[in-house]
């Protein structure tokens, strides 16, 4: 591995059809805007993720930017990515902390990316082909989306209801129904945004919709700076130490297909437009994101994961220069390091981030639906019907079964059926002559001869 990068060109254009390979860069000047617009587009997200689970946001970037240097060298400078949040975590997060406390939640975070490690481990050995075979993209697709679609009440949020003055009174605190003004400004905005500007601006309309709502929320008095106001300007983040319950590594565990899932598509998404083979990195990837994931899960922030945000910014600028991640995680560790900035952070309200993961949510649920067509799902066949079927009613319903301590809900449930029952069948099918599956070209010839 070298930390060298040669310069493209003059270093100041990209000429049409070019592009800025990895282990190059433009002039430094360049190099930082684009590195610190790197940070732009990851921060919506990834702050996201922490205001709705309720962990740190300063904690989270600063394990985000530790995160993205340990992706950087693992992967030998060859794969630009930078790590942010993963929304995967959202689900199994929240419900972890809130029956059985932070420190349970961040020990699953913990072990999900040792997990993820160990994959990452086995693939660069053994290569990638049997992730195809055991994950191939009808359950990939089913896992995804069951997971956005599971989160669809924490989006409506939740109230309770209280008695005053022998009068019934509901509170809501969280979500849609916080603050609908709020919400339905925010949801517009990103909606808007999204169609109504091309390039940059229109890839982080989630982003630019927050801050729209934000405002929408200061104009209503919805927005507090009192603990803005009480923070230092600079210090370190607040760690929470992990503790380890078995009942809930059940909610955690299947994260671990998505974060496959999401790096092996961040792999062939930039092979794909910087037209280099990385088919050798997929393993490094995995491992890498396992290893950030793992260091979150030590201190107190969340999971991660490559961030599509940032193929986004790649695509547009062309630029593909890991140097330019080197610079994100410095700019992302500096802000970290400011109490301040995280108190400003954790000041946007409950309406404004019902009206985000109303968008974020569906697009995880829709981000499945998208694998499905990419692999050219045919559920025409009744195994592939039956996989993605069962499972996402199981998922959206929040199916819940205890074993002793151990609870497994809707996305555990959901994860385990997607596998077995796409598995079951078509052994089944296969062992029956029921299968519907085009017979493989190896076969076709053999299958001529009989049919003569």
């Amino acid at each position: 591995m070298t930390l060298g990068w040669t310069t493209h060109g003059d270093g100041r254009h990209v000429a049409p059809g070019d592009v800025v390979a990895p282990d190059e860069r433009l002039s430094w000047p360049r190099t930082i805007g684009i590195g610190m617009q790197h940070v732009v587009a990851m921060f919506g997200s990834t702050f996201i993720v922490p205001l709705i689970t309720g962990f740190s946001p300063a904690t989270t970037l600063f394990f985000s930017a530790i995160g993205t240097v340990l992706f950087l060298l693992i992967t030998r400078n060859r794969l630009p990515s930078y790590l942010g949040s993963s929304f995967a975590f959202i689900a199994p997060i929240t419900a972890a902390t809130a029956s059985h406390g932070e420190s349970v939640a961040v020990g699953g975070i913990l072990v999900t990316g040792l997990v993820l490690a160990a994959i990452g481990a086995l693939v660069h050995f053994a290569g990638a082909r049997w992730i195809d075979v055991v994950m191939p993209p009808v359950v990939t697709g089913t896992i995804v989306a069951l997971i956005g679609l599971n989160l669809a009440p924490a989006a409506w949020g939740t109230c309770t209801e209280s008695v005053v003055d022998g009068e019934i009174v509901q509170a809501c605190d969280s979500g849609f129904r916080a603050a609908p003004l709020t919400a339905t400004i925010t949801l517009v905005a990103i909606i808007l945004v999204t169609v109504l500007f091309k390039g940059i601006l229109g890839r982080l309309s989630i982003l630019v919709g927050v801050l729209i709502g934000y405002v929408a929320a200061m104009i209503q008095g919805e927005v507090s700076f009192a603990e803005v106001a009480k923070a230092d300007w600079f210090g370190f983040p607040h760690f929470v130490t992990p503790s380890f319950d078995p009942a809930v590594l059940g909610l955690f565990v299947p994260v671990v297909l998505v974060l496959v899932a999401e790096n092996v598509g961040h792999v062939k998404s930039v092979a794909a437009m910087t037209g280099k083979n990385l088919d050798d990195v997929a393993g490094r990837a995995l491992f890498a994101d396992g290893i950030a994931t793992t260091f979150a899960g030590v201190g107190g922030g969340s999971g991660t994961t490559t961030y599509a945000e940032n193929i986004g910014v790649m695509a547009a600028t062309r630029v593909y220069s890991t140097a330019a991640y080197w610079v994100a995680a410095a700019t992302a560790l500096v802000l970290s390091m400011s109490p301040k900035f995280g108190e400003l952070v954790a000041t946007i309200p409950a309406g404004v981030l019902g009206g985000a993961t109303t968008m974020l949510y569906g697009m995880i649920g829709i981000l499945g639906a998208r694998i499905w067509v990419q692999g050219k799902v045919d559920f025409g066949n009744p195994v592939n019907l039956t996989t993605a079927a069962v499972p996402l009613i199981i998922g959206i319903a929040n199916f819940t079964f205890s074993a002793g301590d151990l609870t497994f809900e809707g996305i555990a449930l959901g994860t385990a059926s997607a596998l077995v029952i796409y598995h079951g069948m078509r052994a089944i099918a296969r062992w029956r002559g029921t299968s519907q599956e085009p017979a493989s070209p190896a076969s076709a010839p053999a299958a001529a001869e009989s049919a003569d």
